[in-house]
């Protein structure tokens, strides 16, 4: 059995998500599963993710289609509550071995706006079954992360 990794897209550049989705295509190609879960996105665009069901399921725990910043402060709360709902899956997930691959979609997000502390996703990551690889993106990197990481992608725009 081959041993999973944690790989992290990251930066102010445009591609994180794509690369990300490139994985899963690739792996999902190859007869393994897939399961994405997105943070912090708006509902927009994510019926392309229905073509590439049952090798590929894509997750939103967040009810609302706007984005986290667009949102008052009493629904951020709410969706807080969501987000946190999105991360105990992926421990599940995580911890279970479900998938072969697991995508972490903006993850690095819900740390820059302080829904969640580091080690609960370095604590979810450390839990993961020996096989699964893991994909986080997100703008901003975490030193937790970056040291359980065994590959870390910046990627930044240059023009």
């Amino acid at each position: 059995m081959e041993k999973g990794t944690i790989q992290v897209y990251y930066g102010n550049g445009q591609g994180k998500s794509a690369a990300a989705l490139g994985n899963a295509i690739r792996f999902a190609s190859q007869g393994k599963k897939c399961i994405i879960i997105q943070f912090l996105k708006s509902e927009t665009n994510t019926e392309y993710f229905e073509k590439l069901e049952p090798e590929i399921k894509l997750f939103r725990f967040e009810r609302s289609k706007d984005g986290f910043e667009n949102l008052t402060d009493e629904q951020k709360q709410e969706e807080k509550i969501n987000i946190l709902n999105g991360l105990n899956y992926a421990k599940k997930v995580l911890g279970t071995g479900e998938c072969d691959l697991l995508v972490l979609d903006e993850v690095l997000g819900v740390l820059d706006e302080g829904i969640v502390a580091e080690d609960a996703i370095t604590d979810a990551l450390e839990g993961k079954s020996l096989a699964t690889n893991v994909i986080i993106t997100g703008q901003n990197m975490s030193e937790g992360l970056f040291k359980i990481a065994d590959n870390v992608l910046k990627i930044e725009s240059e023009k």
